[in-house]
């Protein structure tokens, strides 16, 4: 067998997040039933993360064992695009070392959230449409105590299996986009907690929307409640931007 790390990206408004479901349909079975009939033979593979249903990705990275080297990986993607259909793009599958792990060898991962203060029609449901009047230099001097958080409690789903809810934030800005009154809020971390981004954007909002103040936004990631954070915001303009590794891996063809 050897592995091989795939480069994809996807559209998750008709699936159920990236993990397999028992009834519904993710991301990662849709890979696996395309690896499965290009193959003839089960291949299971293992994401980098697991997006939450309705959440998109720019870019993703999954790990497989193909049971040997692509003699054509060029033909392979494309036939594996064909299956896929046009929520899912594969990018590249390339051989990499035995012990490559797509999930446990990231070392950061960056999301995006996009939003807009102004009427856009072509916005559709991947930018939230903010009010003109939010304050994002307010939600910026918030950002920055993310930076000097580690448990994450107040941002996290409830009732997760996860050990530990320490992560460290590396980057938690918004920036205006070349497009007049349109935003996106990036963060960087080395991991992530479930529903942790829209909960961390939900809360931002409210300081933007002078609810609630810098002191009180450090109150509510003291409290580690998630009942003290602000709401979970919707899914769709919430992209997977980018996933790094200590390793090259990947590439577009």
């Amino acid at each position: 067998m050897t592995r091989h790390f795939i480069h994809l990206a996807y559209l998750g408004a008709n699936f159920h997040g990236w993990q397999r479901q028992p009834h519904d349909t993710s991301v990662q079975q849709a890979i696996e039933e395309a690896l499965a009939m290009y193959f003839r033979q089960e291949i299971p593979i293992t994401g980098a993360g697991r997006t939450d249903a309705g959440v998109n990705a720019s870019t993703m990275f999954a790990h497989c064992d193909l049971p040997e080297p692509l003699a054509d990986d060029t033909a392979a993607v494309r036939a594996l695009n064909s299956i896929l259909g046009r929520d899912i793009a594969i990018y590249s599958i390339t051989p990499t070392h035995p012990d490559a792990h797509a999930r446990f060898d990231a070392v950061e991962r960056t999301y995006r959230y996009f939003a807009h203060t102004v009427k856009d029609p072509f916005a559709g449901g991947l930018s939230w449409q903010a009010s003109p009047q939010l304050d994002f230099e307010a939600m910026n001097e918030a950002g920055k105590i993310l930076l000097e958080t580690s448990d994450f409690t107040s941002f996290s789903k409830l009732h997760t299996d996860v050990k530990t809810n320490i992560c460290r934030v590396t980057e938690a800005r918004w920036f205006p986009l070349d497009t007049p009154g349109h935003w996106c809020f990036q963060i960087s971390a080395d991991r992530f907690l479930r529903n942790m981004v829209r909960a961390v954007v939900g809360t931002l909002v409210e300081v933007g929307r002078g609810k609630l103040t810098l002191d009180g936004f450090r109150a509510v990631i003291d409290r580690r409640d998630r009942c003290a954070a602000g709401t979970s915001m919707p899914a769709s303009p919430l992209f997977l931007h980018s996933v790094r590794y200590p390793y090259p891996v990947g590439r577009h063809i």
